[in-house]
């Protein structure tokens, strides 16, 4: 006896629906993990967009500040330059040591005359 195609292929369409519903059932379960953990990199992905803004944020802060110190730096005097100063006023120092001691006589002279005037105004 001969069979007709549906009389054949009848056996095998339970199993080929079987594969089918399997197969439907498997993409399924893959596909919805697979959106679970795109959600997931989305908001590691958005957490990290954030991190980095502030962290850009801040580095821009840095660098202006680093900027605006560089800036008054430029006013300060150099290591030589300091020296040169602190050479000058040891010198100064030392003149005014000297001024000092040439103004002690006439210190002494001046008050001598102030008590010598005090006694002549005194006896008159």
């Amino acid at each position: 006896m001969t069979q007709t195609l549906p009389e054949l292929i009848a056996p095998w369409l339970g199993l080929i629906a079987l594969f089918i519903s399997v197969g439907g059932t498997v993409y399924a379960w893959l596909t919805s993990r697979s959106k679970e953990y795109a959600k997931k990199l989305d908001n590691l992905n958005e957490g990290r967009a954030k991190d980095l803004s502030e962290i850009n944020t801040r580095l821009n802060g840095h660098a202006s500040r680093i900027q605006t110190i560089e800036d008054e730096m430029k006013h300060l005097p150099d290591r030589d330059s300091q020296h040169r100063v602190e050479l000058a006023l040891a010198e100064m120092n030392g003149r005014f040591a000297a001024l000092d001691e040439k103004l002690k006589p006439i210190a002494s002279t001046s008050q001598r005359l102030s008590e010598f005037l005090l006694e002549q105004a005194k006896k008159s």
